[in-house]
């Protein structure tokens, strides 16, 4: 059985405490390992290494940085199936949708490889007789990520590759569940030429996460997982100055409207809802029938949930996997319960779903409710799991209400034919991420990702433009050099002439 250290200043690290934490297989229900969860102590050590890494590794000229990256990208490309393998054996999600996830986070990576265009400032000539300005953004210093069980590569990769190409050095702290993934690419990152202490990776539970959270060493914390987590991390951050971004739960609305293509938007809340097993924080977890349509989406939804072939990940004929742990899987069959006995009606039913062979997997099959109200519990709480709740509205009004009025703003979808439809949809809701016949709206690497509302604590989205700007300062210097006699001293506020 596999014991899962930490990485720490370039080399696996046993670390000070004796806790350990199970690890299962999803597919068989079987524990496959164990990880050693961190104290404090070993916490402190790691950023003091990534505090001594950071004097020399944020000197380096960008193109040395980004050329680390490249061979990083490189090493990836070269491990991506043994990769997809370890997020397959300890996730459960099928092997296509965790290469998928992969292929995703490479491309944060790739984004970063361009790291001395992205870090260029701005320069003004003359803005007062014979004075320059300019802008320079620095680095931060020593950052943290605390990453969720549901995307073990690609989550972790929106995170390390941009902090470290702007300079900085980064403790990662990945879920628990599955943590052989993040393990194994900080030893690609190593073995591509990071130096000592630039990336580790610490694994633990909330005495890691309330180390770091103390921590005065380090500047910036970036977050994603649950609501309330979410806003346990900002606050707390917050108090001990910390410059922090927090992605929080989200309940993603996909809205049809009567004149859309029915088949592409039944394949696509196919695909949104019960990928990943509904895992994902993007998971189409809403359908709003608009109009007359709700009768045929319905109809045509329940014979594809029906057929949905669930399996373990590595079978090719799977569609969807089996959830992360046994204790999450009956909290999503616990949600199911709370449909029907809050009177929705479920159409499909995927809670007494078994596998021969692999009768111990955490396995459901996907559950489809029909006249969902807005009251119920099921429709205001992130349930996570492969349950597809049908709301019905009368009209568009009320849909984009519907969207506007709940407390998650992380991502949302509308499937039209109507330009002016889709168009005035994606101007009023207000949600961080829309998509118009699009399932899932995740923005490439070099765009930004994040919600509104309760979906994101903190001002700056993840990677692209906003990751940049969240992993380093701006400085501003203004400068002349005088000529001949210097003036004498003068108690105004300075102004360019």
């Amino acid at each position: 059985m596999k014991l899962i250290k930490h990485f720490v200043n370039g080399k696996l690290y046993d670390g000070a405490s004796e806790r350990k934490s199970k690890i299962f297989d999803p597919s068989t229900g079987e524990q496959s390992g164990e990880v050693i969860l961190a104290s404090k102590k070993d916490l402190n050590l790691a950023v003091e290494n990534a505090k001594k890494a950071f004097l020399s590794w944020s000197s380096k000229p960008p193109l040395q940085r980004a050329r680390v990256l490249f061979k990083f990208k490189e090493l990836i490309e070269k491990n991506s199936d043994e990769l997809t393998k370890i997020i397959v054996s300890e996730h459960g999600k099928v092997y296509e949708d965790a290469k998928g996830s992969l292929t995703r986070g490479l491309e944060v990576v790739e984004y970063a490889c361009g790291i001395p265009q992205l870090l260029k400032g701005e320069f003004t000539e003359n803005v007062g007789s014979n004075v320059d300005s300019w802008s320079i953004r620095q680095p931060l210093g020593v950052c943290a990520g605390i990453t969720p069980f549901n995307f073990p590569a690609m989550v972790p990769m929106w995170m390390f590759p941009m902090a470290i190409a702007c300079g900085n050095t980064f403790i990662l702290k990945p879920s628990e569940k599955d943590p052989s993934c993040s393990i194994k690419l900080a030893e690609l990152f190593f073995e591509a030429g990071l130096p000592e202490g630039v990336l580790n990776v610490v694994n633990g539970d909330k005495e890691v996460v309330d180390a770091i959270i103390d921590n005065k060493d380090i500047s910036a914390v970036s977050f994603v997982g649950s609501t309330p987590i979410a806003k346990y991390i900002y606050e707390n951050c917050a108090k001990n100055e910390k410059r922090v971004q927090a992605l929080g739960g989200a309940k993603n609305h996909c809205v049809v409207m009567p004149d859309c293509d029915l088949d592409q938007a039944v394949n696509g809340l196919m695909g949104a809802a019960y990928g990943s097993a509904g895992e994902r924080c993007m998971a189409q977890s809403v359908a709003v029938a608009v109009g007359d349509i709700g009768d045929k989406l319905v109809d045509n939804l329940s014979k594809k949930v029906e057929s949905l072939k669930v399996g373990p990940g590595m079978d090719k004929k799977s569609e969807m996997g089996p959830l992360v742990t046994k204790e999450h899987l009956e909290k999503v069959k616990n949600y199911v319960d709370i449909g029907v006995k809050e009177g929705a009606q479920l159409v499909i039913d995927g809670r007494k779903l078994k596998l021969q062979g692999y009768e111990k997997g955490f396995y459901m099959g996907g559950c489809l409710f029909d006249h969902v109200k807005k009251d119920m519990r099921i429709y205001k709480e992130e349930i996570f799991g492969p349950v597809l709740s049908v709301v019905r509205a009368r009209n568009f009004d009320e849909a984009l209400k519907l969207v506007n009025d709940h407390e998650y703003g992380n991502g949302v979808s509308i499937f039209t034919r109507d330009g002016d439809t889709g168009r005035t949809f994606s101007s009023q809701a207000k949600i961080g991420m829309v998509g118009i016949n699009i399932p899932i709206p995740v923005p490439m690497a070099f765009h930004s990702f994040g919600g509104w509302k309760r979906s994101l604590f903190g001002d700056q989205h993840m990677h692209g433009p906003e990751g940049v700007r969240f992993y380093t300062k701006l400085k501003t210097i203004t400068s002349r050099w005088p000529s001949g006699l210097r003036s004498g001293p003068e108690f105004v506020m300075p102004t360019m002439k």
